[in-house]
């Protein structure tokens, strides 16, 4: 009589046990390329430090994925991890822009450029609101995912793993150009899914 749809999910799924551990990684990820900033400024570079903080990186890269796959396999999609999943994921852009932009981190080579990182906050902020503005005046918002939005996530995580790395500052730059027209371009398409949902509400 009992099958899959009707069995309990429990509260904190696994899926959401590992985003909660995707966004604790983020402060030790902060951590270490704050330890590595105080060595370079000494001139005692540690790079252990750097690759430390690339290997948290890739790891809660990896497992963003991973969350979302046993969540789908196990039936297990709840309201907690669709709320957890996205701030595990601007938490870690975020702090990986303000930490390695040229600003924060002059000392770094190569960095984020600052006309970068204001593009990429100023997107996700307009998003925000607008998602807020939305569910504010018919209680629901719905967020197609668009194909350049999740290239833009990809090529920040790339440009992310060649800061760490090292790679040519020209290399870095080129990365970043494709990066910020992604950026543009789908937060356009988002804002134009708000505007829309917003007419369709109003005349309904």
């Amino acid at each position: 009589m009992s099958n899959a749809e009707d069995r309990i999910i429990p509260p904190i799924t696994l899926a959401t046990r590992i985003t909660i551990l995707r966004i604790l990684g983020v402060p030790v990820f902060v951590l270490l390329l704050i330890y590595y900033k105080i060595n370079i400024a000494n001139e005692s570079v540690a790079d252990y430090y750097r690759l430390g903080a690339l290997a948290v990186f890739i790891l809660i890269a990896v497992t963003d994925a991973l969350d979302g796959y046993i969540a789908r396999k196990r039936n297990e999609i709840t309201r907690l991890g669709t709320i957890l999943d996205p701030i595990a994921d601007k938490s870690l852009m975020l702090a990986s822009l303000i930490v390695l932009t040229r600003p924060s981190m002059p000392e770094l080579d190569p960095q984020f450029p600052v006309w970068f990182t204001l593009i990429v906050i100023s997107r996700d902020s307009i998003l925000i609101l607008g998602s807020f503005l939305v569910n504010f005046i018919h209680s629901h918002v719905e967020i197609k995912p668009r194909i350049l939005g999740k290239a833009s996530t990809a090529l920040m995580m790339f440009a992310i793993v060649m800061v760490l790395t090292q790679c040519p500052q020209n290399i870095v730059n080129g990365v970043l150009i494709a990066t910020g027209i992604c950026v543009l371009i789908s937060g356009l398409q988002y804002l134009i899914d708000g505007i829309v949902q917003l007419e369709n509400g109003h005349e309904q």
